[in-house]
């Protein structure tokens, strides 16, 4: 078994580093509505965005930009996953 952090941590360091969050990444749920629980707002998605690229190094087109992908770790996760699967 590999010690290497899943997407979904990696994923909750980035968010939580990116936004400058005064919360442990652990604080926050797979399935927690960030929007709801963070408060985080379109900006800050958009760097949640830069992030993916930078991190993940995955790219989303404008039409790709749904509030489902992005409303949780874990469906930006599936979102990851789907585009490093090609």
């Amino acid at each position: 078994m590999s010690d290497e952090p899943t997407i979904e941590e990696r994923l909750k360091s980035m968010i939580v580093e990116r936004l400058f969050l005064k919360i442990e990444p652990s604080d926050i749920g797979d399935e927690d509505e960030l929007m709801e629980k963070l408060g985080i707002d379109s900006v800050q998605i958009f760097e949640i965005v830069v992030g993916l690229e930078e991190v993940f190094e995955v790219f989303f087109e404008e039409d790709e930009f749904d509030i489902e992908t992005f409303k949780s770790v874990k469906s930006i996760a599936e979102a990851v996953r789907k585009k490093k699967a090609g």
